[in-house]
């Protein structure tokens, strides 16, 4: 069923959400939709003595409820009624992702939701199943080491995929027995506080989790520095996680998961399945319009099938036209911000001024909100802005290799290491090529996330610290305890 909706006639949640109950504050940041440019919001920004009323509350929640300490079994029944309670109230959930972000309605209800709930499922599982260990020691020992959560875990989420970033924060957290105080970003705010009312209805004890609003260097500095915060959850741009290395450092020391900026390489072999490899090529740079960490914005291509390929992705490309998040059916979404469309723009225009080649987009849709038109840049250079500079758009930058060692060579990036896809019907060129990209994640004869959450998500270089989904998520949320026992 297509799902529309008039956006404004949608009910926002208000105020940040703390102790079970929403705190009435005063809007300071104006928000504007992504789909039409119109201003219908205001968020507020918590500031240092909030966030710590939101922690404090998160602490005293923990121990009233013994969140920790319940039966295993029990959190777990909870975070899967809230898995149901999200899919039953996928509707509106979905309305209030579509009216803020760049996700279109129907894609956040089919797609967003559902996954996340799975997600919260996948984490749900663990609960019961991962546990400290009794370890071989001398006839006159007890060796243990225990495992146990952190207690309050400070989460910040990027605007890009709000639901599903809440998820990623919110499912191992509760899970592992920890509180978590979440900041949401401040351009994507309604979804996740509906998430965390709907988590409450499930069973999830008032003030285990709490939403504080408003931007990185008030909120998220207030956040990451406080000391009652025992680790850090940040997803994000590199500078961002630079800064907040940098904020804890001054603060003290604890641990944190960083999933940062990628620039990946998609690399075509000129024994690829050229079909295959022109979908998956330009479904990786266009969905979300671009903006994911994830987005395959390098293609590296072999030169003997270099025209045919793009060709196709161009043709792909062109088939693609904007519209709100709110009508239903949209195939290619909005910008998030006219700082951000300015950006992408100015990145295209200064590649093109270095002497890049424009096949197709490198221009604004002339329609109202923020639309770039997908591009795509050939005959750029390794110093090209273009190729060093992660855009967050939908541009798509080629360059074309005639041996595999060349093609190795320029996949590896001096910055980032997130994602990589590789096509080929060669087997042992598959394995090799893998086994020597400098990256988190390489997908082959394909370029997309699976929806098996048991794969962790991370990158290596300056892509991040740590990795999200897995079984690794769900460790990185607790912590270990050696015990020595003299009998």
């Amino acid at each position: 069923m297509t799902l529309r909706f008039a956006p404004d006639d949608i009910s926002l949640p208000q105020g940040h959400y703390i102790g079970g109950r929403y705190r009435a504050a005063a809007g300071e940041l104006a928000l504007t939709r992504p789909s039409d440019g119109a201003g219908f919001a205001d968020c507020p920004v918590a500031d240092a003595a909030l966030v710590d009323e939101a922690v404090q509350t998160a602490r005293a929640a923990l121990k009233s409820s013994n969140w920790a300490g319940i039966r295993p079994r029990d959190r777990l029944k909870v975070l899967h009624a809230w898995a149901d309670l999200m899919l039953a109230e996928a509707p509106r959930l979905a309305r209030l992702e579509a009216v803020a972000s760049t996700r279109p309605v129907d894609a956040a209800a089919a797609g967003d939701i559902a996954i996340s709930a799975e997600q919260i499922r996948f984490f749900a599982e663990f609960a019961d199943k991962e546990g400290g260990d009794v370890v071989p020691t001398d006839d006159g020992s007890l060796g243990m080491i225990l495992s146990e959560p952190y207690g309050v875990v400070g989460a910040i989420a990027p605007w890009n995929f709000p639901i599903s970033m809440a998820a990623w924060k919110l499912g191992p957290a509760l899970a592992a027995g920890n509180a978590v105080v979440l900041k949401p970003s401040e351009m994507t705010p309604f979804s996740t506080l509906f998430m965390v009312e709907l988590a409450e209805r499930a069973g999830l004890p008032a003030g285990l989790v709490n939403v504080v609003l408003g931007n990185g260097p008030v909120t998220g500095n207030a956040i990451t520095g406080h000391p009652d915060i025992a680790k850090v959850s940040f997803t994000g741009s590199t500078g961002a996680g630079q800064a907040i290395m940098a904020n804890i450092a001054r603060h003290g020391i604890k641990p944190m998961t960083l999933e940062l900026g990628g620039k990946s390489p998609q690399l075509v072999f000129a024994d690829a399945d050229l079909d295959l490899a022109g979908r998956c090529v330009a479904a990786g740079i266009t969905s979300n319009a671009g903006q994911a960490c994830v987005s395959g914005s390098r293609l590296l291509v072999h030169e003997s099938v270099a025209d045919a390929l793009v060709g196709r992705i161009a043709a792909a490309m062109a088939a693609l036209e904007p519209g709100t998040t709110w009508q239903g059916g949209t195939p290619f979404s909005p910008i998030i911000s006219a700082r951000q469309l300015d950006r992408i723009d100015s990145i295209v225009q200064a590649a093109v001024a270095q002497g890049a080649d424009v096949v197709c987009g490198a221009e604004r849709f002339d329609r109202p909100g923020f639309y770039y038109r997908p591009t795509i840049l050939s005959g750029v250079t390794e110093t090209s802005p273009a190729v060093t500079e992660e855009i967050f758009g939908p541009v798509l930058t080629v360059q074309t290799f005639a041996s595999e060692d060349e093609a190795i060579a320029l996949a590896s990036h001096p910055t980032y290491g997130l994602c990589a896809g590789v096509f080929t019907r060669d087997l042992s060129r598959a394995v090799r090529v893998t086994r020597a990209i400098e990256s988190g994640t390489v997908w082959v004869n394909r370029y997309n996330r699976s929806l098996d959450h048991i794969l962790p998500t991370g990158g290596y270089k300056s892509s991040g610290l740590g990795k999200d989904l897995g079984r690794a998520a769900y460790l990185a949320n607790r912590r270990q305890k050696s015990v020595l026992i003299g009998l």
